[in-house]
């Protein structure tokens, strides 16, 4: 029993290292302004038709960036497999997303 004790405690403090209450408000805000920059361009029309879609994937790329290290903590993992791993799900994720929405919107046809 002693020894189970032990092991739990063990592994506890290896996953004792998440991020810091600052590394989580730069995470925030960080996405804040990578969800406000694409909105703002296009219900404002500063860009239009291809600059938008580049303006919606530059951010979006870059909020994926985000999550995966302020988040998801993928900088601070020990094992480089659950990084390989994680990234790997975030990327099939993401790709789902916007291919989804691309379908979507390429698909949207205005009921009369």
């Amino acid at each position: 029993m002693a020894q189970h004790q032990a092991h739990s405690h063990d592994s506890h403090d290896e996953h004792e290292s998440h991020g810091s209450l600052k590394e989580y408000i730069v995470g925030f805000v960080l996405s804040l302004i990578l969800t406000a920059i694409p909105l703002i361009f296009v219900l404002n029309d500063i860009v239009e038709g291809t600059a938008a879609n580049v303006v919606l994937l530059v951010t979006a790329v870059l909020q994926f960036v985000v999550q995966l290290f302020f988040f998801m903590h993928l900088k601070e993992e020990k094992k480089p497999r659950w990084n390989f791993m994680a990234l790997i799900l975030g990327i099939a994720v993401v790709i789902i997303i916007v291919l989804g929405s691309i379908w979507i919107m390429g698909n949207n046809e205005v009921v009369k």
